[in-house]
């Protein structure tokens, strides 16, 4: 019974402080950009941030200054706010993060958004040698030129994915890729940047195609299957919103544990009464027994008590002389 009780005590002193842990690590926020997080210079962009339910104030970060301060708005399990940037810029354009604060803890920041302005200075031009229809299992390579001049390029497909391909170079940049297989095809734009936060304008589509019978055993060696699309970047709504159900995993994860942690109690407080009673159980025993030997030694004394009257009253008996005797 001690082991145990010992057990199960240990066992809810290692949830308790667990559960605290949990609710002082909040976890961080979600960060967007919508429509994009390229977005052509004069263009309006909204920055959102999500976080839980019981988040009470937002703090904006740009550039590792505080832009703004905003309590948040609840909806369903959540909250979030947003603002507004109502034409892009170059002083505009950066890295953002955000917080959230939850009665008297602050959660950790969000991933870093880059927000990037588009549409600078000239616009490249984008080839693709050996032609814009070549056959399934062909290498094929994308030339970005900008004639001022640069010192990065990036090559995007238009898709839903996050990544984009990047070569530097100082007028031009190859992209190679290949062997060709399907998921090759779709139309591709190419950007000069000249800065991580400031590019040029998007270069005009070169639509890629492809013919033949497909072959399992080709793979693409280049990631133009995962570029990402140069207009709208509607992905990082979408993962934002798909990551929000992480919060429910949190709650529902404090939920099990605060479960286990009143089973425990449950059985502790069960341990400790069935152990009270067999306390009292042995106690009442005891009593018994110690009851019962007393009276059975006030009945052996009085049982010797009146052998003794009995022996003195016939010594006096004996003792008394008879009518008879002189």
């Amino acid at each position: 019974m001690p082991s145990t009780l010992t057990a199960l005590l240990c066992l809810q002193l290692c949830l308790s402080q667990r559960i605290n842990t949990e609710e002082q690590n909040l976890p961080k926020p979600i960060i967007w950009a919508q429509p994009s997080t390229r977005v052509p210079k004069g263009t309006p962009v909204y920055i959102w941030c999500q976080g839980p339910q019981s988040a009470s104030e937002y703090q904006l970060f740009f550039r590792g200054s505080i832009l703004d301060l905003k309590k948040a708005e609840s909806h369903r399990s959540r909250s979030k706010v947003n603002v507004f940037i109502p034409q892009m810029t170059l002083h505009t354009a950066g890295e953002y993060a955000c917080f959230y604060r939850s009665g008297e803890l602050q959660s950790e920041p969000s991933d870093p958004l880059d927000l990037v302005v588009t549409g600078l200075y000239d616009t490249p031009k984008l080839q693709v040698h050996p032609g814009h229809e070549v056959t399934l299992g062909e290498n094929v390579t994308f030339f970005c030129h900008l004639v001022s001049g640069t010192s990065k390029f990036f090559l995007l497909k238009e898709g839903r994915s996050n990544q984009v391909q990047q070569r530097y170079g100082n007028r031009q940049a190859e992209f190679p890729m290949g062997p060709m297989t399907r998921a090759h095809r779709g139309t591709y734009r190419c950007f000069g940047s000249y800065s991580d936060y400031t590019w040029s304008s998007p270069s005009e589509p070169v639509t890629l195609l492809i013919s033949g019978v497909e072959n399992t055993s080709l793979a693409p060696t280049g990631p133009a299957y995962s570029l990402d699309y140069w207009v709208s970047d509607s992905t990082t709504e979408e993962s934002g919103l798909q990551e929000d159900s992480a919060f429910w995993d949190h709650t529902t994860q404090n939920l099990i544990r605060i479960g286990l942690a009143c089973v425990v109690l449950t059985a502790i407080v069960w341990l400790l009464a069935e152990d009270w009673l067999s306390r009292k159980r042995d106690q009442e025993g005891t009593n018994r027994s110690a009851s019962w030997e007393c009276r059975r030694r006030w009945r052996v004394q009085r049982s010797l008590e009146e052998e003794q009257r009995d022996a003195i009253s016939m010594s006096e008996v004996k003792a008394t002389p008879g009518p008879g005797t002189i």
